[in-house]
Order: C-alpha cells, then sequence, then structure tokens
C-alpha cells in the first residue's frame, strides 16, 4: 500500500455508470406525487415506476407487447422446466 495516492485527476461518481436509466431531481406537484403512491399502493409497482411508464405512454414508447403466441411460449419453457 502507498503511503500517498494522487487523486488530482479523479472524478466524483460510480466506477461504472448504470445503463438504462439516469438519477435526476425533479419537483413534481405533491397532489401529482400522492395520486402516484396511492396508485402504486393498489398496483403494487413502485410509484415511481408509475410516472416513468405514464411519461413512457405520453411520448407514445410503449413496452413489449404481450401476445397470445407469448404466452404460450412462457407456459411452454416453464412446463418443459419443472417436468
Amino acid at each position: 500500500m502507498k503511503k500517498e495516492y494522487d487523486f488530482s485527476k479523479a472524478r466524483r461518481g460510480p466506477v461504472i455508470a448504470p445503463a438504462g436509466k439516469t438519477r435526476i431531481t425533479i419537483y413534481l406537484d405533491d397532489d401529482i406525487v400522492q395520486e402516484f403512491k396511492s396508485m402504486a399502493e393498489k398496483s403494487g409497482k413502485g410509484y415511481q415506476t408509475l410516472i416513468n411508464e405514464a411519461l413512457k405512454a405520453q411520448l407514445g414508447k410503449k413496452g413489449k407487447v404481450l401476445t397470445a403466441e407469448v404466452v404460450r411460449k412462457i407456459v411452454r419453457e416453464e412446463l418443459a422446466a419443472s417436468s
């Protein structure tokens, strides 16, 4: 171990940046946050997840569609795994 380390070129923050999500600070009206929190209690999802989904819906970006074909594939895989 060195007696002294050079941190002159060091930067704050994580060594590896997380992929896919960005941490931000945002101010929302209290009633909006309360509404999402009550929706979260009913749905079992986090309120921040619900806010993210609402923003995606507003932008017209939807998640993967769960079709009958996808459900069949999942069921087949689960049945094969349990055999």
